[in-house]
């Protein structure tokens, strides 16, 4: 992996995006895309770390990590790009490993150029040779990366790579940044013009699908896309990078970014566990609406709580969706309900939705769930009419007394949306459980539905008059 030294002078050298730009800046439909694919633990992603200038995909010395196929945004030359990282690329493999494989010739099946990334320590193998063929067939723009090139003795061998029949090799140390600039010369001469500059604003909705190991993330986005877009396994934690995709669900397209189950804590975990929780952090910054599922056939355990508590501090809109609701019998029902309102009092605003992404039950109505909660996420009071509802609240049931005084309360403003954000002036301190009654009563009055609300109190003490 990349050392924070290393990454940052490749950053000086390829320019990261401008820190004031969304991270989400471009639909991967809407610029050109390169598919980074070849044999496991050959360096792509290291190599697409490079690309990007950051550190983004999961990197570890093992075999195997990237599963799914990944988007990321990158910039080179005034030009954007999109990069897929994909899983290794092995032409005979079977069980868990055929679906990474799959993964991989999808990509280059859909990108507009591909690059084959070649170990040139270990040469042209069989399985290079195999993967060639089919990228000589398929018509494509391809270029040959000669990795781990990390000095002069190395290039030449890496020129030995003419012989897969794809034109010249391109040495270069993915770890190192040794060649980079280069290369990044020749992927833009292979890929079509895009424009340098899009409007970030608009574009499909972002929606972040989050939940603890094996409750479904995975296979509810395959439902929802109709492909095989997420690699599926019986085994937990088979997605270690968030995938993103573009779902077109209830009339309109939305982003969806599956992320890898957010385990019960961060700092229990290692290797490439943590640098997943991480990236499902990120992902989590960057989208607009979280899906939390839940195994409905399971306790609500505190793994679930935690995810939710994540979606909560982020402040993102929230639709809580029950997967594997077609295993249910009357029995489990009947006790998820009463789970349901003990263990999830303190996110009743959430709307629910009761799936099964095995038998696609219910999954149309995730839409309107969505765009109810953000909604409620971007929704505004305006002042007038926020005042004039506070005065009758607190003439109703005004503040209780604090050290033998009675806190007035002055005005209110909304300071914030997405999510909504409520500052009370006051002569005084409030307590927490009178501010949690005016955030009740906010939602029972105003709706935000879907949306976590705050309530801060700003204390202005009297002024004394001058004599």
């Amino acid at each position: 992996m990349m050392s924070s030294t290393e990454n940052e002078g490749f950053l000086d050298e390829v320019g990261a995006l401008p820190a004031d730009e969304p991270e989400w800046v471009d639909d991967v439909t809407t610029q050109p895309v390169l598919a980074v694919v070849g044999r496991p633990n050959v360096g792509k992603s290291t190599l697409v770390n490079r690309i990007i200038g950051r550190r983004e995909a999961v990197v570890e010395d093992v075999p195997g990590v990237t599963r799914d196929r990944v988007a990321y945004d990158a910039l080179w030359n005034g030009r954007r790009f999109t990069v897929l990282d994909t899983g290794g690329w092995e032409v005979d493999a079977t069980g868990r490993a055929a679906q990474i494989a799959a993964q991989a010739e999808v990509a280059a099946q859909t990108a507009d150029a591909v690059a084959l990334v070649v170990d040139a320590r270990v040469g042209a193998t069989v399985e290079d040779r195999a993967v060639a063929k089919v990228l000589q067939r398929s018509g494509k723009p391809v270029l040959v990366i000669a990795n781990k090139v990390d000095d002069e003795r190395v290039e030449a061998d890496a020129m030995e790579l003419w012989s897969l029949g794809l034109g010249q090799p391109y040495p270069v140390s993915a770890l190192h940044g040794r060649g980079s600039g280069d290369l990044l010369d020749a992927v833009l001469a292979i890929l079509p013009e895009a424009p340098a500059d899009r409007d970030p604003i608009g574009g499909p909705r972002r929606v972040a699908l989050v939940g603890r190991p094996n409750v479904g993330k995975s296979s509810l986005l395959n439902r929802l896309t109709g492909e095989t877009r997420s690699v599926v396994d019986s085994v937990a934690g088979t997605t270690v990078d968030p995938v993103d995709s573009m779902v077109e669900l209830g009339g309109e397209s939305w982003r969806f970014i599956d992320t890898a189950g957010l385990r019960r804590r961060v700092s229990h975990a290692s290797g490439t566990e943590y640098y997943a929780s991480l990236r499902t952090a990120s992902a989590l910054d960057a989208a607009e609406v979280a899906v939390v599922l839940i195994d409905a056939t399971e306790s609500i355990a505190e793994q679930d709580q935690r995810v939710i508590t994540m979606v909560i501090e982020a402040g993102r809109a929230c639709v809580l969706v029950f997967n594997k609701w077609d295993l249910l019998d009357e029995d489990r029902r009947l006790k998820l309900e009463k789970e349901i309102d003990w263990e999830l009092r303190r996110i009743k605003w959430a709307l629910r939705v009761n799936v099964s992404a095995l038998t696609g039950r219910s999954v149309d109505k995730l839409a309107p769930a969505l765009r109810t909660a953000l909604e409620g996420w971007e929704q505004r009071v305006p002042t007038g009419r926020l005042n004039q509802w506070l005065g009758e609240l607190v003439a109703a049931t005004p503040p209780p007394v604090r050290g033998g005084r009675q806190p007035k309360i002055l005005f209110a403003t909304q300071a914030g949306t997405r999510p909504p954000r409520f500052v009370v002036f006051s002569t005084g301190f409030l307590e927490a459980g009178y501010r949690r009654f005016i955030e009740r009563r906010l939602r029972e009055d105003f709706g935000f539905t879907g949306s976590p609300v705050g309530v801060s109190v700003r204390v202005r003490e009297k002024r004394s008059r001058k004599k």
